[in-house]
């Protein structure tokens, strides 16, 4: 196995990872702001259960619809352009919810509010891509790591505030104060670099339409597009029925919270190292599968096993297992010779709006057929999470750009 000669990177790459990470930090925290605020909010604002989940899934929701044009217009007139109009509309959106006094004022500001998280979201293949080339999973999981501490600031920080009010206001502000840095540092290419000169010419001729057409026709972004959904949608039906599971089986409410809150622990050291630890391989694939198998056994074991400090041990070895592969799958479509940097914002857009409905999906299919069966639910949640392993087999090897025979 003989090295390549790996091209010098900017040291500047770190800035455009500390503000994009800074961007995905304060998108989730602003979200879940939501439910860390819920006992104030849905008195004051008389919000229903049911409208206070589609608050709470308002950003994403927007993903869904932007994600394939936020990627097509960045490969045209780059992703700086597309996602400084995208955090015009979501600085309004945020300050915005100051003057909500309904559920529907509400709800538009927040789909406002989530416009930027999904064009930026559509383009860190992109961005990281260019700007971090053999090291872009590395800066994918430093970017997946950033939302899980997006999220614990939320609810650790929501009591401390004052007032809702109050709460809404340091939000906006960080994220003011963050697009402005956005606006001010970030570049589309290192400097001394430019984009590749088919791309740049091409831009002038063809339509935002004809480069997500290339996307769509790689087939190897759908299985990346469908392995990450599956992935994403077990992980997120998992942790969402983990509170529920640990109150049946006898703890109280705030007890289970904070034992499911464990797992939490694990994913965001898997995100963040994971990457890194792979690309120490000759071959990703191999390690990548296990991973992924071990945390699918994990997860469906995890109503066998008894309340206590094995069950602790479960939940963050299941975390950091299964949280390892997705920012590498995530970053993979920019390695296939049809994408490469080019189309690479395309590619992101279809894998991010094929996630995103897998995400909603099938947690909704898995509570139709387990019901209130917790046990056939993780055992469900294990084996969907399981078979993003036979699709990660199919895939190219994730280290393959680093090495050749």
């Amino acid at each position: 196995m003989k090295e390549k000669q790996l091209p010098k990177l900017t040291s500047y790459r770190w800035v455009i990872l500390a503000i994009a990470a800074g961007l995905d930090a304060i998108s989730n925290y602003v979200q879940f702001q939501i439910s860390a605020l819920a006992t104030q909010i849905m008195p004051a604002l008389h919000i229903t259960p049911a409208q206070f989940s589609s608050l709470l899934m308002a950003p994403m929701l927007v993903a869904v619809f932007l994600s394939i044009p936020a990627g097509s217009l960045a490969d045209r007139y780059g992703a700086k352009k597309v996602v400084t109009v995208g955090l015009v509309i979501s600085v309004i959106g945020a300050f915005g919810r100051l003057w909500a006094s309904n559920f529907i004022s509400l709800m538009i500001m927040l789909l406002m509010f989530g416009v930027y998280m999904a064009l930026l979201n559509a383009n860190t293949i992109k961005i990281f891509g260019i700007w971090f080339k053999q090291d872009t999973n590395t800066a994918m999981g430093i970017f997946f790591a950033a939302a899980s501490i997006g999220i614990m600031l939320s609810q650790i920080t929501g009591p401390m505030f004052p007032s809702v009010q109050a709460a809404y206001i340091f939000s906006s502000v960080v994220l003011l104060v963050l697009a402005v840095c956005w606006v001010l540092f970030v570049r589309d290419v290192p400097k001394g670099e430019e984009i590749p000169k088919q791309a740049g010419q091409a831009a002038k001729t063809e339509s935002s339409l004809s480069y997500f057409k290339v996307a769509a026709k790689s087939g190897k972004t759908w299985i990346v597009g469908i392995c990450g959904g599956c992935g994403t949608a077990a992980s997120m039906a998992f942790s969402g029925i983990l509170p529920q599971a640990f109150a049946a089986k006898g703890m109280s409410p705030a007890q289970a919270g904070q034992v499911a809150a464990i797992a939490t622990i694990g994913s965001l050291c898997g995100s963040m190292f994971g990457p890194a630890i792979v690309s120490k391989f000759g071959k990703a694939k191999p390690v990548m599968i296990l991973v992924t198998l071990l945390s699918a056994v994990l997860m469906a074991a995890t109503w066998y096993i008894p309340v206590g400090p094995v069950l602790l041990v479960v939940l963050i070895l299941g975390g950091l297992f299964g949280a390892i592969t997705g920012p590498i799958i995530q970053a993979l479509p920019i390695q296939f010779p049809e994408i490469g940097p080019k189309y690479a914002g395309s590619a992101g857009g279809l894998v991010g709006t094929i996630s995103l409905l897998l995400s909603y999906i099938v947690p909704v299919i898995i509570s139709s057929i387990a019901g209130a069966n917790f046990m056939l639910t993780f055992i469900i949640q294990g084996t969907i999470f399981g078979v993003t392993a036979i699709l990660m087999a199919i895939l190219p090897d994730a280290n393959a750009a680093r090495h050749h025979r």
